[in-house]
């Protein structure tokens, strides 16, 4: 039997202090989130105040419980112009007005993004800090369906990361929950799922591993012959494939949230430039107390009291650095975003440059992981729409006439290909790398299979109609 006994050995691990930690939160967190956070400090730290709300205090305001009750903030936005029309105010919205619109605004739970979902994994795990640098990066590469945007190998060409340390990272990330992400394209989320749930022997496995197309094509004779196994067992096999996710990032999907706001907002000044403005005004500005400043200095006061209040007071003021220091660095990308994208601004998605987050970081002299928190999960409003901050990141191509264009345009000159084709005799994706070439685009024909995937428009087989 083995004699049992206690020893004492040393190690060294990373561990983010708790201060630091809240700081990242509040740098990933939308304008939503970042509202209903600093309304729960608000609430739970008695030295912070919001300025906003003592300002409002000096107004005069009418006396009504209602503005307090369930019955009132569940009423409509409609009811309460209503109600200020009957009260002969007009449409004009007084400050109390507002004050009880904004209070059902902020019990709206914003959905968990895709990013944020794989960022909170990544933050659990237990890595070197090489590998999660690198994992950080690829982090920014995966669109909202959980897929990466362009192949490992080229996201290392403008990565500060090794290729052996991303491909480690690519690895881990393929681990995490929802089954499938980051993965290439449809092909390889399916058999990332299909390892996980049952390893690699299976029949499912290695049906969609050599025999996807005739899968698709239905040919199941076909597959059974190849495999030495019975039809009904490839149609059991065609069954258990057909519940995998082709879409493993749909759940965290943004379009499903009918509560996105921009956190920025891209418009022309009246000088005709660029500007870039927050919409976070309707944020509590916090303050510290002086009262509960002048208390700490004061005599008389319990020991415990004062330690409590100044604890309360560092944390405050530390939050308060936190939110500032957000709002200055997503500010500073939205401005370096208008230098190197304007004509994207100004002629739309074709004209999207090829840039990456290490682009930002460098000029902003920041680290490429925290331009990658600053972005992630933020939207911001341009004259071509609302769209993620992420999306303005990507790598592409140099075209035949020095132009460059990135894979988002790829992508939409693919779309302008295949809606203009004919029905009849739709464009093969050897047909269409063709016609990209004639516009200077040179790409693989694998790559503009997978950026069709990814416009979920089906191969000229499946697409041709009579």
């Amino acid at each position: 039997m083995a004699e049992a006994s206690l020893y004492q050995s040393l190690s060294q691990s990373q561990t983010l202090a708790p201060q630091m930690r809240k700081s990242l939160e509040i740098l990933q967190a939308s304008t939503l989130e970042l509202s209903q956070l600093l309304r729960q400090a608000l609430e739970t730290n008695p030295t912070l105040e919001d300025i906003t709300e003592i300002e409002s205090l000096d107004q005069d305001q009418p006396d009504g419980e209602e503005a307090d009750s369930l019955d009132y903030l569940n009423e409509t936005e409609d009811d309460w112009r209503d109600r200020s029309i009957l009260d002969g105010r007009s449409n004009q919205w007084t400050q109390e007005d507002e004050e009880r619109r904004q209070r059902l605004y902020d019990n709206i739970v914003a959905p968990e993004s895709l990013q944020q979902h794989l960022q909170q994994q990544l933050d659990l795990a237990l890595i070197d800090p090489p590998i999660r640098a690198a994992a950080q990066e690829i982090l920014g590469y995966i669109n909202e369906r959980g897929f990466l945007d362009d192949p490992i190998d080229v996201i290392s060409i403008k990565s500060n990361s090794t290729l052996k340390n991303l491909k480690t990272a690519l690895k881990l990330i393929q681990t995490f929950d929802p089954s499938g992400v980051g993965a290439s394209g449809i092909p390889e989320s399916l058999l990332i799922q299909l390892e996980r749930a049952s390893g690699t022997e299976t029949i499912e496995y290695k049906i969609v591993r050599d025999h996807l197309e005739d899968l698709a094509r239905k040919r199941y004779p076909q597959i059974a012959k190849a495999l030495n196994i019975t039809i009904d067992r490839v149609t059991d096999a065609a069954s258990n494939i057909g519940r995998l996710s082709p879409n493993p990032g749909g759940d965290f999907e943004p379009t499903g949230n009918p509560y996105i706001l921009p956190d920025v907002i891209i418009e022309k000044n009246d000088d005709g430039k660029w500007s870039a403005r927050l919409t976070g005004e309707h944020l509590p500005a916090l303050r510290i107390n002086d009262f509960y400043k002048d208390m700490i200095g004061k005599s008389g006061v319990d020991a415990k009291a004062r330690a409590f209040l100044r604890d309360q007071i560092r944390d405050g003021r530390s939050l308060i650095r936190s939110i500032s220091l957000r709002q200055e660095t997503i500010l500073a990308i939205a401005h370096k975003l208008i230098d190197q994208q304007t004509d994207f601004l100004e002629k739309g998605p074709r004209h999207l440059r090829p840039l990456t987050m290490n682009n930002i970081a460098d000029e902003l002299q920041l680290h490429a992981t925290t331009v990658s928190r600053a972005v992630a999960g933020k939207y911001i409003l341009t004259p071509q729409g609302l769209m993620e901050m992420r999306a303005f990141f990507a790598t592409g191509y140099q075209t035949d006439g020095g132009n460059e264009v990135s894979n988002a345009g790829v992508r939409e000159a693919i779309q302008q290909l295949v809606a203009q084709e004919n029905p009849s005799k739709p464009l093969s994706d050897d047909a269409i790398t063709k016609a990209l070439g004639k516009q200077g685009i040179t790409i693989a024909r694998r790559t503009v299979a997978k950026y069709r995937e990814q416009l979920n428009i089906l191969p000229s087989h499946l697409r041709k109609s009579f």
